[in-house]
């Protein structure tokens, strides 16, 4: 399916993933809805233009949800509707429990969790209305497993019930054809976000936002009668698609597959199932 004419709505799209997404987006005809807390230094909007679509900024912090309502309706004022929403924005505070502040875990409950499932509720009666309509959110599959909590438990918790809100919105809302996936990167993404996180692992060989971004656009134009509830991971899913060359996507030119700088949160299935798509 096409983006042709759709309206795409994109928490933290100004920079990193959400900046790559809305451009791809525009790419493939869609008019672009981006909000964020700091729209007005940014320049996303005329690249998105530049690239041929159509699309606003509009300034929205999603831990109000009176910010988040008026939001979106700007979004259906201008362009008539909403046929996808993206739950891009999210912060991170990779510490353990005796280190965070409440501070800090207010935040990432507020916008990862809160604020995601507010942007969500408020654009339904449009995404109800849409021919195609998709949620994606930006989280990994929900695991209980102990090694992805004991460094930072907080973190883990509000990343892992994203995924568990996407997947309930996907059974509440299938009944009126409203898909709702998940997307998670295999490798780190060179995003401002992880040159601010300090950790020379993760630093090291990262992919381009590209990759995310190429992943999320495959993931929205299926058909969402049929493709929704899914943990997806962007290489899994660009391999499924039949995509062969990931070279391109690698910030450290040369980089092998097995020296990138895998990101944490990735499922033991999802491991399995890459690396069987890795051997064909």
């Amino acid at each position: 399916m096409s983006l042709q004419g759709k309206t795409v709505f994109i928490t933290g799209g100004t920079r990193g993933i959400g900046r790559a997404i809305a451009i791809k987006c525009a790419q493939n005809g869609a008019q672009v809805v981006v909000a964020a807390r700091n729209t007005g230094s940014s320049t996303v909007v005329a690249d998105i233009q530049a690239a041929g679509g159509h699309a606003i900024a509009v300034s929205c912090d999603i831990q109000s949800e009176d910010q988040v309502a008026d939001a979106i309706q700007v979004a259906v004022a201008r362009f008539g509707g909403i046929d996808i929403v993206v739950n891009n924005a999210a912060t991170l505070a990779l510490k353990p429990t005796a280190d965070i502040t409440m501070g800090e875990y207010d935040l990432m409950a507020a916008i990862n969790t809160r604020g995601s499932f507010a942007v969500v509720k408020h654009a339904l009666p449009y995404l109800r209305k849409s021919a195609n309509a998709h949620i994606l959110t930006l989280c990994p599959k929900p695991q209980l497993e102990s090694k992805w909590f004991v460094k930072n438990t907080a973190y883990a918790v509000s990343k892992f019930t994203m995924g568990m809100m996407a997947f309930g919105l996907a059974a509440e809302q299938k009944p009126f054809n409203i898909a709702s996936n998940t997307l998670w990167p295999f490798s780190t993404i060179d995003t401002d976000g992880l040159a601010e996180c300090g950790n020379a692992e993760f630093q090291s060989r990262p992919r381009k936002p590209a990759i995310v971004a190429d992943a999320a656009f495959w993931i929205i134009t299926q058909d969402s009668s049929a493709f929704t509830g899914n943990f997806c991971l962007d290489e899994i899913v660009l391999r499924e698609a039949g995509v062969v060359d990931f070279d391109h996507y690698n910030s450290v030119q040369g980089t092998d597959l097995a020296d990138l700088s895998q990101d944490h949160l990735i499922a033991d299935d999802q491991l399995a199932r890459l690396a069987k798509l890795r051997q064909l």
